[in-house]
């Protein structure tokens, strides 16, 4: 078992990269690389991308004095030629932010998750009747319109219902799907919160990395020598009590949105995540061979 908490010095020389920083960074870019290869992005397209990368985050967070970086520094920075740095600084950057439809279905799936009102008896989420009852219970429609009342309750359900979220059984009840808004069904909103998830997680471990103050809070737990049950069984524990942990902050933060609203200039926000991932594990002959001789030699030792 191990839990991670270390933090990084400075002290590289310019031009000579640390390479335990370069190991992470293949380690770090090998699951992103299967996706690019696996989604038809090639190379050469990564590579301009991360051109002009370089060239926003390095003129936006290298500043000195607060003064723009001109060209010649921000080539010497990044490394980028000055002619790209001149295109790349006048070239609008495209907008991948989430559609209407998806702030909406976000919002209405927390406030499921969050709101009592809309919880059975054990505290989970109850499915919904689709249309308003006539005694002024819960029903979907009545929770779209706790969210907005400028659209119609039929139609965020019908994009729900695509996405994958919720769906609607044969006595017009709607039922929550995912326990959070995990769309199933549509790649353009799966890409918009892999990208935020993983942007905040690798913002939290850099900033841990380099040892900024105050850390953030970055832990987790590993094992190496399980058996394909044993997975299976701390998978399903780890969904469990993830989820009532992300539950709980969901109704506190909605809660406090509503209680202690931010001072003009002082809104900020915050992102709580949870992962699980398993795969086997590699062994060469060698290692194996190894393995199972002290395994041996243990047992013999016990008799």
């Amino acid at each position: 078992m191990t839990f991670l908490d270390e933090s990084l010095d400075s002290g590289a020389m310019p031009g000579q990269p640390r390479a335990a920083v370069v190991g992470a960074l293949r380690r770090v870019l090998r699951p992103l690389v299967r996706l690019l290869v696996g989604q038809g992005i090639t190379y050469p397209f990564l590579s301009d991308l991360l051109k002009s990368i370089y060239v926003e985050t390095a003129a936006s967070e290298f500043t000195v004095g607060g003064k723009l970086a001109t060209d010649s520094r921000l080539t010497v920075l990044t490394g980028v030629h000055r002619k790209d740095i001149r295109r790349l600084r006048h070239e609008p950057q495209p907008d991948a932010g989430l559609t209407p439809s998806m702030t909406l279905g976000t919002q209405i799936v927390a406030r499921w998750l969050g709101d009592t009102a809309y919880h059975d008896r054990n505290g989970a989420p109850q499915a919904l009747p689709r249309r308003h009852a006539k005694d002024g219970a819960a029903s979907f429609a009545s929770l779209v319109e706790r969210v907005s009342k400028n659209v119609r309750p039929r139609s965020v359900l019908d994009e729900l219902v695509r996405l994958g979220v919720v769906e609607i059984d044969a006595g017009d009840t709607v039922r929550l799907v995912t326990r959070g808004f995990v769309p199933g069904k549509e790649i353009d909103a799966k890409s918009f919160y892999f990208g935020e998830a993983l942007h905040d997680h690798l913002a939290a471990g850099v900033h841990n990395l380099v040892g900024a103050k105050p850390a953030w809070l970055e832990r987790s737990v590993y094992y190496d020598e399980l058996s394909p049950a044993a997975v299976t069984l701390l998978q399903s524990k780890s969904e469990r009590l993830s989820m009532q942990v992300l539950q709980e902050i969901n109704r506190d933060g909605m809660a406090l949105e509503a209680s202690d609203p931010p001072v003009p200039g002082e809104r900020m926000r915050m992102r709580l995540g949870v992962f699980f991932y398993a795969e086997p594990v590699a062994v060469n002959a060698g290692a194996l061979a190894a393995k199972t001789s002290h395994t041996s030699t243990k047992t013999r030792k016990r008799k």
